[in-house]
């Protein structure tokens, strides 16, 4: 019997690292959705982001393209964004996430349309969400370990950019479930928001 949780929210909000807490706590199967755009983004770099060149890009994504290690970088997450409003991509790689989602045993995917779009009758939906400064803040010590030209004041643009390119766009924007628990993790420890997610959970669990 399966079991899914959606978790959805903005960059750097703290939904992937409850999410892979989540999994590993209740034994579930985990999709950062997240990076199905990244590895599609980082082969546009390459290929060129023309909606067709990024939607045969996209039916072409194998999962060891997932794999990669320079996933998490700030330009391929600009380029993930960018390529993520083309609707062709999105359907591209919508089937992919459903089935995962189905899977026994239970899954969680997190990304920004999953309560939405790609799983509407999960058994749990939650909208984990951050201050664009707290979030930038997260975002600069992940990434200025990894390129020293960046500056706090460019990864807050970065954010706020990714914000409004997500909630903005026409298919799919990222939006909080109707039926979603908001988790507001600004003045959260991760030990905190975790426990609160874990809560609501087993609570679904045993309704």
């Amino acid at each position: 019997m399966s079991f899914t949780v959606a978790i959805d929210g903005p960059a750097a909000s703290g939904k992937g690292t409850i999410s892979r807490a989540i999994a590993q706590h209740f034994g579930f199967a985990h999709l950062d959705t997240g990076l199905l755009y990244r590895a599609v983004g980082k082969k546009t770099l390459t290929h060129g982001d023309s909606p067709e060149i990024a939607t045969k890009l996209a039916q072409d994504l194998t999962p060891h393209d997932l794999n990669a290690d320079d996933l998490r970088t700030a330009e391929v997450a600009q380029a993930a964004s960018r390529i993520a409003v083309i609707p062709a991509v999105r359907t591209a790689l919508v089937e992919f996430q459903k089935t995962f989602a189905k899977q026994p045993g239970g899954a969680v995917l997190d990304g920004r349309d999953i309560g939405t779009v790609i799983c509407p009758d999960a058994d749990v939906k939650l909208f984990v969400t951050a201050s664009a400064q707290v979030r930038a803040r997260r975002r600069f010590a992940e990434l200025s370990t990894k390129d020293a030209s960046l500056t706090p004041e460019q990864v807050l643009a970065d954010i706020k950019l990714r914000d409004a390119r997500d909630a903005d766009r026409d298919v799919a924007p990222m939006i909080a479930a109707t039926d979603a628990h908001e988790i507001d993790t600004s003045n959260m420890k991760i030990a905190e928001a975790i426990a609160a997610v874990i809560a609501i959970i087993e609570a679904a669990k045993s309704s």
